[in-house]
Formats: C-alpha cells, sequence, structure tokens
C-alpha cells in the first residue's frame, strides 16, 4: 500500500482528535439526538466525520465512504469505514474514554486500520501484512495462556437489550474464569487494547462495521485472533466480535458458542 495512503489517513485523524478534544466537556443536554433508543449522536460526531471525509476526500476523490453519522458515497475501488466518536456516551458525560476508528478497505479486505485516542494520545495504527504498533513503536498481543490471568473487555448489548439475558449468561461463565472484565466503553479501543497485550480477549454483540474494521485489524497484525460469535470470519459484518491473544480464543468461544448462539440472537 503506498505509504502516503497511511500518512493522510493519520493526518486526519489527529485533526478530528483536536476537533473532540476542543468539545469535550461542553456537551449539553439540547445539543443531544436520539439516532435510536440509547443510541446517541452530538454535533461533534458529526464536526468530526466532516474532517475526516473532506481531509480524506481532498487527497484521494475516487475513493468511497462509509461512514457512522452521513454514510455518504463515492464511487471508487477503495472504501474508508469511519466512526467519528467512537465512545459517545463517555464523551456526553465526560468520561475520558473515546477514541476515533478508520480503516481502508479495498476488495473486501481491510488494508489500514487506525484507532486513536485522543486523551492519551495513543495512536494505533496497521497495515495489512505490516503488523501493528502504537504511537510508532510496534506491539504484539499478551503472551497469557493461563484463564485466571486474564484480562478481558466486553461491551453491554445497549442497542440490543432483549438479548440482555443471554449475553449475561455468557459474562458469567467467562467471569468465573477469568481475573476479570471491564467495560469501557469503546469498543475499538477494547479492540486496541487486545492488540497491545493489556487485555487477553474482547466480546461484544450488535456492533457496527466502522467499530470493528480498524481495530481487526490491529488485532491480526499484532498476532492475535478475530472471529464472529461461531468461530467464522464475517464478524467486521455481521458485528458479534470475537476478538484475542489466540491462546484464549477457545475459552471466549466456548461461551459465545453455547450463549450467543445464531438461533439465540434471531
Amino acid at each position: 500500500m503506498d505509504k502516503k495512503i497511511s500518512e493522510v489517513a493519520i493526518t486526519a485523524v489527529r485533526r478530528a482528535g483536536e476537533v473532540l478534544m476542543r468539545h469535550f466537556g461542553t456537551i449539553e443536554a439540547a445539543q443531544i439526538d436520539n439516532k435510536q433508543a440509547f443510541d446517541f449522536v452530538t454535533y461533534v460526531d458529526k464536526k468530526s466525520e466532516t474532517v475526516l471525509i473532506d481531509h480524506l476526500g481532498a487527497a484521494f476523490p475516487d475513493h468511497a465512504f462509509y461512514a457512522e453519522e452521513s454514510q455518504r458515497a463515492r464511487a471508487g475501488g477503495y472504501r474508508w469505514i469511519i466512526d467519528p466518536l467512537d465512545g459517545t456516551t463517555n464523551y456526553i458525560h465526560g468520561v475520558a474514554n473515546f477514541s476515533i476508528s478508520v480503516a481502508l478497505e479495498h476488495e473486501r479486505q481491510i488494508i489500514l486500520g487506525i484507532v486513536f485516542d485522543p486523551c492519551r494520545d495513543e495512536l494505533f495504527s496497521a497495515v495489512k501484512g505490516g503488523g501493528a504498533f502504537l504511537n510508532g513503536r510496534a506491539i504484539r498481543v499478551s503472551a497469557v495462556n493461563h484463564p485466571a490471568l486474564s484480562l478481558l473487555g466486553t461491551g453491554f448489548p445497549f442497542k440490543n437489550k432483549q438479548h440482555l439475558d443471554s449475553y449475561l449468561a455468557s459474562f458469567s461463565a467467562l467471569f468465573q474464569q477469568v481475573s476479570g472484565i471491564r467495560r469501557l466503553g469503546s469498543a475499538a479501543l477494547d479492540l486496541a487494547y487486545v492488540a497491545c497485550g493489556r487485555f487477553e480477549g474482547f466480546w461484544e454483540l450488535g456492533l457496527s462495521p466502522w467499530d470493528v474494521a480498524a481495530g481487526a485489524l490491529l488485532v491480526v497484525e499484532a498476532g492475535g485472533m478475530m472471529s464472529d460469535f461461531a468461530g467464522g470470519d464475517q464478524e467486521v459484518w455481521n458485528g458479534h466480535v470475537v476478538a484475542s491473544n489466540g491462546l484464549l480464543h477457545p475459552l471466549l468461544l466456548a461461551a459465545t458458542r453455547k450463549y450467543l448462539s445464531p438461533e439465540m440472537l434471531s
């Protein structure tokens, strides 16, 4: 992949991060819209997305866009998959755990992934076949192979509360075997934390492609594993995500296959 694409994307993401930080702590109730029940959007989400699309679109006018807020598209063989603010609920409440997620897809393959945490100035990046990095330093998944020593991340099914009982059953099964489970509120950052070894694994249901695409590449390029709940390779597109250091993937899959099967989620 042309190095210029990665450089332009990183510049775009950092500019969008400046927008998020400039407005962090200033959101008022009247500035919050409901996309659907329990799913919110602010003018800052939209400002961040505009910065990303305008910057990338100016550099690559033939590329398409698949973005959370506007879903604007342009014809072309490349497509940017963008979440301008992953962790909007955290952002609204002044909780400093949110991110920007940008991935580039070519012929149904994710070839570039960037997840940026502007609060900590941590930029995670990966190019297909080129490894994964945090602020330019190579990262690898954890080598922990014993469940009792592992720390997992997860996300509650806030948009799919009808599946809460099934999700809680998977949570209970895993919680009894691991040292701890964290729910931080940004799936893209959770995946980045698997990639850099902070988490040994992560699972969540009902995510969107823009939540997963960049982080999935990070995990794989850092030596980890990604799958859907059945162990297949459709996690980016069906939104049912299992990520791990590889060593503990069977542990997570045992829980998702038992409690979060397609029949239970239908």
